[in-house]
């Protein structure tokens, strides 16, 4: 059964799906990371979701974290086309579709981290 893309459901399924990968698992063992996703244009609005890893664990839930260290800007096709797995983060940021504000030392720090999130959650069954 799929789930709708940024719904709760959504981030159930991607909150399970990192805490199931033992390589994101471990690429977060020793990490406190919060990051804050903000998508503009969706076909609802606004839509923002966050991520907080601690101790190789996941949190993934719509709305907004408490003092992230990163916050990621996004329009909905950047955000749809980075989950399909049609663009990568990298090449997104370096394109200008994503505006990074925050502690990019640390997001940079943790690169291995977004590489196993895209690698654990391309499996799941996602309508756009």
């Amino acid at each position: 059964m799929s789930v709708q893309f940024l719904s709760d459901e959504w981030a159930k399924a991607v909150q399970g799906a990192l805490n199931s990968s033992d390589a994101f698992r471990s690429a977060v063992a020793n990490a406190a990371l919060k990051l804050q996703f903000n998508i503009s244009d969706a076909p609802g609005g606004e839509i923002s979701y966050y991520m907080a890893a601690a101790d190789g664990e996941a949190e993934v839930s719509i709305g907004q974290a408490t003092n992230p260290d990163v916050t990621v800007g996004q329009s909905y096709e950047t955000a749809t086309a980075i989950s399909k797995g049609d663009l990568n983060t990298q090449t997104a940021f370096m394109s200008g579709k994503l505006k990074v504000e925050g502690n990019l030392a640390k997001l940079m720090m943790h690169q291995n981290a977004i590489m196993q999130w895209q690698a654990a959650t391309k499996d799941l069954d996602v309508a756009y």
